[in-house]
């Protein structure tokens, strides 16, 4: 079941709590991604607030929002990049996405294998997608206060393996949201060096959200070898058999 487009904004915008969750996701999604110079960003759910850093200098920017969650616009002040579309029918190019951010789109679709498969068709050769869910063994995923407190929560191996079966390979991952999902002014203020300290000691454990960056299992390409077998080379075609009679006959001895 989709989240609501207004109860995701009102979060992550005018929350301290989403606004912390932000930037700690983001930061990860960063250090993953440095730069995206030239190259097509796509982000799919609600990704927007994952995308800022790569406004600047990507080539183009899209932020797809499924029509059961609503969409609004974004950047704010700037040319919409905003689009409202089917979950399983984007209105993007095959193989045009350089770099694909899916955020609140796995965990509660309702044919999450129909979705990779639109993730694996829109995103192009060598390109790297990173999907965000979240962590079963984590706090946040118990909390329906936030928007991971909704939908499938996963453990990295059931993540995993749902990419494999979408012929995605799973490259690296990482965790994020490692302070607890509280406005308490402790954990708030808490929160940067708990970050800090999460992510150097686990990558799977305690945080909130789990991150796993994945790119195309491209198949094999029909014939190769085999078929070049089948089909050997006739470089010696014509050429006499070891053993075997001339075929025009003895030649005649000479006088």
């Amino acid at each position: 079941m989709h989240l609501d487009v207004l109860d995701l904004r009102n979060f992550y915008y005018r929350t301290r709590l989403g606004r912390a969750a932000q930037k700690a996701v983001r930061d990860r999604v960063v250090a993953f991604w440095p730069e995206a110079k030239g190259q097509n960003v796509v982000g799919f759910g609600f990704a927007q607030p994952l995308l800022r850093p790569f406004l600047t200098d990507a080539r183009r920017v899209v932020g797809l929002m499924p029509g059961p969650q609503g969409v609004m616009p974004w950047p704010a002040g700037q040319p919409n990049l905003s689009v409202l579309c089917e979950e399983t029918g984007w209105p993007l190019q095959t193989g045009m996405a350089d770099k694909l951010v899916v955020l609140h789109g796995l965990e509660t679709s309702d044919n999450p294998q129909a979705l990779l498969a639109e993730c694996y068709r829109v995103l192009g050769p060598g390109g790297r997608a990173l999907f965000i869910v979240p962590n079963r063994a984590g706090l946040w995923a118990r909390n329906d206060r936030t928007p991971f407190g909704s939908g499938r929560p996963y453990s990295l191996g059931q993540i995993g393996a749902l990419l494999r079966e979408g012929d995605f390979v799973p490259a690296g991952h990482a965790a994020a949201l490692f302070q607890p999902p509280s406005e308490r002014p402790f954990w708030m203020r808490a929160g940067g060096l708990l970050e800090r300290t999460g992510s150097r000691l686990s990558g799977r454990y305690a945080g909130g959200v789990l991150i796993v960056e994945a790119t195309k299992q491209v198949p094999a390409r029909a014939g190769g070898l085999r078929d070049a077998v089948r089909r050997p080379l006739r470089v010696l075609d014509g050429m006499a058999q070891p053993g075997a009679e001339p075929a025009t006959g003895r030649l005649a001895r000479p006088d």
